[in-house]
């Protein structure tokens, strides 16, 4: 009798993640309130230890198995790494300079208020009892990461929406991607804090030094090859820049974004970097959304985590809007364009979920906490969608309006 081998059950795993979630999108037409990129981060969290490993621990244990998860973790590491590259390349921080006081008003209470409140929240979790703030992790640590990840917009993630609801090229869509674009920064600037080790500071130190030398020497070679030579460089430069800095402690994805900022978007054609960051998220990403879900922990109680979850969804749904309203006053916007803005800016997902994976791989949050903030992205991302299309066929000559 044939003994299945490491390949095949890699394989099955891999046939798991791409057509189940897949056939769910599709079959059922989630579509409009469930875009494909959340129905595979809901079939990573049902395929999870705390739900099919629940249910069917032997099966998920024949999957699963620990070879697996660490091949699947290296396909999950390079994924996340380029996406969050594309992010940090598309960052057009000259058009954010040029509207700097409409773009800083709204960027700062879009980012502020919910960041706030979303700390408020991560104090009432560590008032709940022990469990959700990790072994490494500080008072001061847990509570501004979690109060980040409330504040968190997920770039690419409204990139695709914009694009799905055809106003992404148009002046409010651009206008949007300014705000989120200096949310990227201050969110990144927020790890890095975070994630500052006074026992390794000399590394990042030296990191941060010559990163600055090495990207001084990167433009300069850039701007003399051809744009097929970017692309090689452009990688050699990202797997660099996430080595250097998991090694000086900072994590590879800090890594991975700061490689992509300092390179000019020009330098490529849009349309390609449009189809790669298609193309990362077809062939890749949903390894990314398996391995989150692996992540996930029920042990403090299914009801507390959902508890906790509610609470940051309410922390980040209610800052983001009070912030954006407070910057359509100042800033004199027309009845009803903060809240289309503001709905767009609460979207979650992706960043939100990279920002989380890596306060859970330092050992930040917990397990249960890092459930708890995967919850709530999956929900305000799937408001989104829902809550901005009739806003914004009442108020389409909004579209129009560059500021």
């Amino acid at each position: 009798m044939h003994a299945i081998t490491l390949t095949e059950i890699f394989l099955i795993a891999m046939l798991i993640i791409f057509s189940l979630p897949y056939l769910i999108w599709r079959l059922l037409k989630t579509d409009y309130w469930m875009p494909l990129v959340v129905v595979q981060i809901i079939t990573g969290i049902l395929l999870g230890p705390g739900i099919l490993g629940a249910a069917y621990p032997e099966y998920y244990q024949f999957v699963f198995n620990p070879q697996v998860i660490q091949a699947l973790n290296g396909i999950a590491w390079w994924a996340v790494m380029i996406f969050v590259w594309i992010a940090g390349i598309e960052l057009d921080l000259s058009q954010a300079w040029k509207y700097r006081r409409e773009s800083g008003i709204a960027a700062g209470l879009a980012l502020g208020t919910p960041l706030l409140l979303g700390s408020f929240a991560g104090l009432v979790l560590l008032q709940m009892g022990d469990g959700w703030m990790g072994e490494k992790g500080t008072s001061w640590q847990f509570t501004l990461g979690v109060g980040m990840a409330c504040a968190v917009t997920a770039l690419p993630i409204l990139i695709l929406l914009m694009e799905k609801m055809q106003i992404l090229r148009e002046p409010i869509g651009q206008r949007i991607l300014r705000y989120a674009s200096l949310d990227d920064i201050a969110i990144w600037a927020v790890l890095a804090l975070i994630l500052l080790d006074w026992e390794r500071v000399g590394r990042q130190g030296l990191f941060l030094v010559g990163f600055a030398l090495f990207t001084i020497a990167l433009r300069k070679l850039m701007q003399c090859v051809t744009e097929t030579d970017r692309w090689y460089i452009g990688f050699i430069w990202l797997a660099l820049c996430g080595l250097v800095a998991d090694w000086a402690g900072l994590h590879f994805m800090v890594g991975a974004f700061l490689a992509g900022v300092v390179i000019d978007s020009h330098w490529f054609k849009q349309e390609d970097m449009d189809k790669l960051r298609y193309f990362v998220l077809l062939i890749v990403m949903p390894v990314f959304f398996l391995s989150t879900g692996l992540r996930t922990n029920w042990e403090v109680g299914g009801a507390a985590v959902f508890l906790a979850a509610g609470l940051l969804l309410l922390a980040q749904a209610v800052g983001k809007l009070a912030g954006v309203h407070m910057a359509g006053k100042i800033l004199k916007w027309k009845k009803g364009e903060a809240s289309i803005i503001g709905w767009l800016l609460q979207t979650k997902a992706l960043i939100m979920i990279i920002f989380a994976n890596v306060l859970l791989d330092k050992q930040i949050i917990t397990s249960e906490t890092f459930t708890a903030l995967l919850i709530m992205a999956v929900v305000s991302t799937m408001l989104t969608v829902p809550m901005v299309t009739p806003r914004l066929k009442r108020l389409r000559e909004l579209v129009s309006r560059s500021s």
